[in-house]
């Protein structure tokens, strides 16, 4: 694990690095999500909602989005799903 600040767009490109062809998993809540967003560097999103955390009425992610569900599953009181972020043009 790795904590750093500035711009997302360098954050990715360090990450990519170090992580030698594997996966790069970002957590940080929905306005950091957002600016990967922005920069078109999400490919999926996934989400664990807790009975707790609803009825605020607040949104999830402060962008507009446009996602699939490809997985869910249970995990006690937590219902896990995992989104594919799709856009018009694939990101490599």
């Amino acid at each position: 694990m790795r904590f750093v600040q500035g711009s997302v767009t360098q954050a990715h490109a360090e990450a990519v690095l170090a992580a030698q062809g594997k996966d790069i998993w970002v957590v940080g809540g929905g306005d950091l999500a957002g600016q990967f967003a922005d920069a078109e560097l999400l490919d999926e999103v996934w989400v664990q909602f807790a009975p707790v955390t609803l009825g605020s009425g607040q949104p999830l992610l402060p962008r507009n989005l446009q996602l699939e569900i490809i997985d869910h599953a249970r995990n006690r009181d937590f219902i896990c799903i995992r989104y594919r972020v799709l856009r018009e043009t694939p990101h490599p």
